[in-house]
Order: structure tokens, then C-alpha cells, then sequence
């Protein structure tokens, strides 16, 4: 079964934003499954719009910032 964007459902977002990046806490849920942690990353580029990027590895700065974002995530995981 091919993916549909539909059946994919948001149940908690949050943003921490740093110079010119911004890392996003979600929980998700496809097509009523289980509730999953979604961490993703943007960059801003050149003309001000945010762009998606590889998460990889993140700075202690950045895991610092998420932290607070996973934990009140987790509460919209039972």
C-alpha cells in the first residue's frame, strides 16, 4: 500500500528555533497506528525560506533545546 499524506496525522508539533535552523518535535500516527516520535530540521537558506535538511547529528546546544519538546512529546504518546 503506497503512502497517502491523509492517513498521516499530527497529534502534538513543536518547534525550538536557533540562527537560520529550526528543529521540530512531532508525534504522529498513520492511519490510526502507533504513536510515533518525528524529529526534522530546517535551514534557512539564502533568500529567508526554511528548507528541509537531514537531521543527523545534532550539537549539544541543539539536544539541549529539543529536550523539554521530547519530554512534553511523551505525554502525547499514551
Amino acid at each position: 500500500m503506497p503512502y497517502d499524506k491523509e492517513l498521516d496525522v499530527s497529534l502534538f508539533s513543536k518547534a525550538w528555533e536557533n540562527d537560520g535552523e529550526r528543529l521540530t518535535v512531532s508525534v504522529m500516527s498513520y492511519n490510526e497506528g502507533a504513536k510515533k516520535l518525528q524529529i526534522s530540521r530546517e535551514n534557512q537558506n539564502a533568500q529567508g525560506e526554511m528548507r528541509f535538511a537531514k537531521l543527523g547529528r545534532m550539537t549539544k546546544e541543539e539536544v539541549e533545546g529539543i529536550l523539554p519538546l521530547i519530554q512534553e512529546a511523551l505525554q502525547h504518546m499514551d
